[in-house]
């Protein structure tokens, strides 16, 4: 591949990303007016800078910003500057940017399997990008290809390049998108929540890749993430983002041991421990069984996805289900609520067997037990503004037609989101936001038990905490109880009574949760614990005095 002039080596730490008083404009009613408001960063060649901050603080528009691929109804405004080795990207034609895009600067997104195409093979994907980029013929390409899927260290390079998005795990599929992503080995890689939707092991493996790649590639690499336990075990500097603003800059050991900003020890403050609180209420004696899982087993074809599973949740209680991608956890929510058919076992509604309900009479009963999705867009209308979805599904409970829309109100603000939300479409807001839509529409039935798939996956430190502490006091105040489905083992630590750990379909292990995470019995547990983002950080030790400015 011919040597490209521009892609000097940069000597004496010089910056290869130069961003100055970057803004960029939000659409004309929105919540503030800049969602990138005078932004100055730099990233140097061999560096991991991480972007930190709440959902809608503005990390993603400013990656895209850098990608020069800014949403319908933004503009980049004022006097901004990127920079990328010295050349002045803002005002460049779109047929410019598209050669640097996927050249020089690569993007790896946070779902990997939205990312790829569904209808090609990972090989193919990878042999696209030589093709679009480079001058590699077929054969050429095809080479390339297996040595990128070796690079990221996959399993059977050969196979994997011959398998479909599906046949692969979230972690496979993620190692495939950075293999993509350094193809032609850019000058920078912009990794925009990569980790966030896979599970600890494979968030480690990831994790360990990056680090692996920036010193072998040399790579400048730009981390967004909201995850400060992902953060300790990546960062070189660290940039916290409020409101568009970048508030704090530094070194990765000054932040943690020295926030400067208040709203960075907030963050810090946020972040959930592995460590158990004191639980009063298991010392209590356990109410009623709300529901029952009794050798609950789901097969597709040969494969058995759940595997005899046998548990209890009991009124006012939090069981956390926890495992790796493909351990069986969602199909075991999905089969409990019957969104798909068990093939074997019952499921027990205090005495109505879920299982063997006709459909007439699973409907009387499925207000009773809601699911809330990891993708929070995927489960609304786009077309549907969220007030009106929320007040119909309180129809649904039997609240009348204006009543509802009191109850929708109340709900919107109950989960932190502006009086002005009922009136926006899902398009409108972050993910972390939508989720939260999510959560408020499934209290609006009134429901008796809440199974959150991965649910609170997608929201920042602050906002989990925050959705924590609503469902714990909503715990408290009407007995709900709930089955929290996450690969997060710290937000299981603070939320669950119980734990339940997965894998293959199976369940390895069930019991109260600080001694599942304290002394666990089986090996698999031990493993999950030591994969654990950011266990051997400290976090919220806040300094005193006035935050800096």
């Amino acid at each position: 591949m011919a040597t490209d002039p521009s892609r000097e080596q940069i000597s004496g730490g010089e910056p290869i990303l130069a961003i100055s008083e970057l803004s960029v404009t939000l659409p004309r009613g929105a919540d503030r007016p800049m969602a990138v408001d005078h932004v100055s960063l730099e990233l140097r060649r061999g560096e991991i800078l991480c972007l930190v901050g709440e959902s809608g603080a503005g990390k993603s528009v400013l990656a895209n910003a850098i990608m020069g691929a800014t949403s319908h109804g933004l503009a980049i405004a004022g006097k901004s500057s990127i920079r990328l080795c010295g050349q002045e990207l803002v005002g460049l034609p779109d047929r410019v940017m598209r050669r640097i895009r996927g050249n020089r600067i690569a993007m790896i997104f946070q779902e990997p399997t939205a990312a790829l195409n569904p209808s090609m093979t990972a090989g193919q994907q990878i042999e696209e990008v030589f093709a679009l980029h480079s001058n590699l013929g077929p054969a050429a390409g095809r080479q390339r290809a297996l040595a990128l899927l070796e690079a990221t260290r996959l399993p059977d390079p050969r196979r994997i390049s011959q398998s479909y998005p599906y046949q692969l795990s979230g972690g496979e599929c993620q190692r495939v998108v950075i293999a993509m992503a350094i193809a032609m080995a850019p000058d920078i890689l912009v990794a925009d929540e990569p980790t966030s939707a896979l599970d600890a092991t494979a968030q480690a493996e990831i994790l360990s890749l990056l680090r692996a790649l920036r010193g072998s590639l040399r790579l400048g690499i730009l981390f967004i993430t909201h995850d400060f336990g992902v953060v300790a075990e990546i960062a070189d500097r660290i940039a916290v983002m409020l409101a568009g603003r970048v508030v704090e800059t530094g070194p990765a050991e000054r932040i943690f041991a020295d926030p400067q900003h208040i709203y960075t020890r907030t963050l810090l403050e946020a972040v959930p421990s592995l460590t158990p609180p004191k639980n009063d209420a298991n010392e209590k004696p356990l109410e009623s069984a709300l529901l029952t899982v009794e050798n609950l087993s789901k097969s597709f074809g040969s494969a058995r996805v759940v595997d005899d599973v046998t548990l209890t949740l009991a009124r006012g209680r939090t069981l956390a289900v926890v495992g790796e991608s493909g351990a069986g956890k969602s199909t075991l929510a999905k089969t409990i609520v019957r969104l798909v058919e068990p093939s074997a076992g019952r499921v027990l509604l205090r005495a109505a067997d879920l299982a063997n309900l006709s459909r007439a009479e699973l409907r009387a009963q499925r207000g009773a037990v809601q699911l809330i999705f990891q993708d929070p867009y995927g489960s609304l209308n786009p077309r549907r503004r969220i007030g009106e979805a929320i007040a119909r599904a309180a129809q649904l409970a039997g609240i009348g037609r204006v009543a509802s829309r009191q109850t929708a109100l109340g709900l919107i603000a109950l989960v932190g989101l502006p009086r002005e939300a009922y009136d926006r479409r899902p398009s409108q807001f972050s993910g972390g936001q939508r989720q939260r839509v999510n959560i408020a529409r499934a209290l609006a039935i009134q429901p008796e038990a809440l199974i959150l798939d991965e649910a609170l996956t997608g929201l920042d430190v602050v906002m989990q905490a925050r959705i924590l502490a609503l469902l714990r006091d909503l715990q408290k105040k009407l007995g709900i109880a709930f089955m929290l489905i996450t690969h997060d083992l710290r937000v299981a630590a603070q939320f669950s009574d119980q734990i339940a750990v997965m894998k293959g379909g199976k369940l390895l292990e069930l019991g109260p949760t600080e001694q599942v995470l304290t002394n666990p019995k089986h090996p698999y547990t031990a493993e999950l614990l030591a994969a654990a983002p950011g266990r051997r950080a400290q976090f919220g030790k806040p300094r005193t005095g006035e935050p800096a400015s």
